[in-house]
């Protein structure tokens, strides 16, 4: 009989843990998952899965005017109501987390719904139940958390992404702050609902780390949508009055707004949970380290996800979770290739990307070619609508491989999810150019490009 009540204890129940706990238990493991909140975690409850439900939203408002343009009319009669789409959410999100929750105690799971923080290398104390299990090995996965400046004067009266999903009222006017994926999609999310929305970010353009034709083209996009954009300014102070809310910039700007929401980035979850105790290595910004099979130093205590903060996306932790079951459960060493991930923006229009930026290419090989092309999509020659869609490929002038495949655009993310597959298996522009297209359609772009657009060689250093 085990010296220890479980095999595995997982701290954490959102996607990464939940595959882990599922995978393990298959695998015949005695697998107990603590969660303090609600499972699913950040992605089912208050990140991916809700945030795409309120993009499905705001579009219809754009859907509307376009319909006039096909011969429909009798639109100008709808009106949005917040609270519907709030309660419409929430009945959603509830089935997921029953479904999340049913999937673990079919595996086989224990559940337990408490705070989890580590006493020992095998000990877990489970705060709502007072008392301690141990295990042979502890999983980490507790994600990460919304990041606000705790030294802004006001911040008290700021939210987070959040907070968003449960405002009881809808906001008329709306600042948000940042310029990663959260801020811009929640820009416009807000504004598709018909917020007066401003964006104000310290950098000099949005979506850092992303290909510069990309960010400079949803920018443009954004303000045809009318979303103010500030650059290079950040806020000094949030005044609250009785008229609402009064933002203080830097730059002089006084911005109003019913609420200020901040999305300046998340930090890994793992404050309270013991770590530095038990001398378990972790970056400047909390992130738990880990080798390629999610172990940290200590020898029984792994980690993955966002806690970990490699790859801060729910696929990468899911393949991560599942990965590490099958590695220590499953007798099949597996590690997780966290390069040519392809990740999607909802924004408006949506962005999907996967690969490497021009920027990092030029870095990385001797010649670079730039197919690209920026078009009115089919649906706006009648709608009116003067949206542009840009397709855009890095590739190595002197292999032809694709290195990198850019889309902004309606169904980006969907095209993008099949390009992860060609890179990943080295496809070549000729590759490209030997497929027939599909017609009518924005993919076909991708391989109907003929002539590079630019050519970039680095000279060899002297």
């Amino acid at each position: 009989m085990s010296e220890f009540d479980y095999d595995l204890f997982v701290i954490g129940g959102g996607s990464g843990g939940v595959r882990a706990a599922r995978i393990a238990a298959q695998h015949g493991a005695r697998v107990a998952l603590a969660e303090e909140y609600r499972y699913g975690g950040t992605c089912v409850i208050r990140g991916c899965v809700p945030k795409k439900l309120l993009v499905y939203a705001s579009h219809f408002s754009e859907a509307f005017e376009d319909a006039r343009g096909f011969g429909w009319t009798g639109q100008e009669a709808a009106r949005f109501d917040w609270p519907t789409l709030i309660a419409n959410k929430d009945h959603e999100i509830d089935r997921l987390e029953k479904a999340y929750l049913a999937n673990l105690e079919r595996s086989g799971v224990t559940t337990i719904r408490s705070r989890a923080s580590l006493e020992s290398e095998h000990r877990v104390y489970l705060e709502a139940e007072d008392r301690a299990v141990t295990a042979e090995r502890v999983l980490i996965a507790t994600g990460g958390r919304p990041n606000v400046d705790p030294r802004l004067p006001g911040v008290e009266h700021v939210i987070t992404s959040n907070e968003a999903f449960h405002l009881e009222r809808f906001p008329e006017r709306i600042v948000v702050t940042g310029g990663g994926y959260i801020a811009v999609e929640f820009a416009g999310i807000f504004r598709g609902l018909g917020a007066e929305t401003t964006l104000i970010y310290r950098g000099d353009e949005i979506l850092r780390g992303f290909d510069d034709d990309l960010r400079t083209a949803l920018h443009a996009e954004m303000e045809r949508k009318g979303i103010k954009i500030i650059l290079n300014d950040v806020f000094t102070e949030i005044e609250k009055t009785d008229a609402g809310l009064f933002g203080h910039t830097r730059a002089g700007h006084v911005l109003a707004a019913d609420q200020i929401m901040f999305a300046i980035g998340r930090r890994p979850n793992t404050s309270g949970l013991g770590l530095e105790a038990l001398g378990v290595e972790q970056s400047e910004d909390g992130a738990i380290k880990v080798d390629a099979q999610s172990r940290t130093n200590v020898p029984s205590i792994y980690a993955i996800g966002d806690v970990t903060n490699r790859v801060n996306l729910t696929p990468v932790a899911i393949r991560e979770g599942h990965a590490f079951a099958d590695t220590v459960y499953g007798g099949k060493p597996t590690t997780v290739d966290h390069c040519l991930v392809p990740s999607a923006v909802f924004s408006h229009p949506e962005i999907g990307t996967v690969g490497l930026t021009e920027t990092e290419a030029r870095a990385a090989v001797r010649v670079v070619d730039i197919y690209k092309t920026s078009f009115r999509p089919m649906l706006h020659t009648l709608s009116g609508r003067e949206e542009k869609t840009l397709v855009k490929l890095v590739v190595d002038g002197e292999t032809d491989r694709v290195l990198g495949a850019h889309i902004l655009g309606p169904a980006a993310a969907e095209m993008v999810q099949l390009l992860g597959i060609l890179l990943h298996k080295g496809a070549t522009k000729a590759d490209f150019d030997a497929t027939i297209a599909v017609h009518p359609t924005a993919a076909e772009e991708l391989v109907t490009m003929r002539m590079a657009a630019e050519r970039h060689v680095r000279e060899a250093a002297e």
